[in-house]
């Protein structure tokens, strides 16, 4: 019995061990760079059209990694782009879509009481085939299709980089 109990245990510790090692994960993420080339481009999209904006990337996790607002843009752009880019990154859509989705599903009008969720367009994720890898976010310009516009218009500025990789 005590032989059995024993080849029990070692069996078991031998998959546990053996499922460890799968467990470490490789992930694609979205680069400072690859942000900051981004954020330039729809920067500059929202300002030939002279609108004062606040842009923000996220990475993977949610994490911040840049954040830039323009010269006399509100004070609340900042925190929504934040919160766009946090929006897209998490249900890995755009805002747009999500906004829809919330205001046409009766089951799905709650999302508005997760924190840091914005149901306004102009949050867009940044994808590397059908991987999420980071989002954008851009707020302040007349409308949130207009700030839509403009976060398509950063990312289209990396799009040969996130094709690359």
């Amino acid at each position: 019995m005590k032989r059995k109990i024993f080849a029990a245990i070692l069996l078991g510790s031998m998959f546990s061990t053996a499922g460890a090692a799968t467990g470490v994960l490789s992930q694609k993420n979205l680069s400072l760079a690859l942000s900051e080339k981004a954020a330039q481009n729809a920067l500059q999209a929202c300002a030939k059209d002279g609108y004062n904006i606040a842009v923000t990337l996220v990475d993977r996790s949610g994490t911040t990694l840049l954040i830039k607002r323009m010269d006399n843009a509100g004070p609340h752009t900042v925190e929504a782009s934040r919160m766009k880019a946090f929006t897209a990154l998490t249900t890995k859509n755009f805002t747009s879509s999500v906004m829809k989705g919330s205001q046409s599903n009766g089951g799905t009008a709650n999302l508005r009481d997760i924190p840091d969720f914005l149901l306004l367009a102009g949050g867009v994720p940044v994808k590397v085939g059908d991987w999420v890898i980071g989002a954008i976010g851009v707020g302040g310009a007349p409308g949130g299709n207009v700030d839509e516009v403009c976060a398509l218009a950063g990312l289209k500025s990396i799009e040969s980089e996130l094709n690359a990789g």
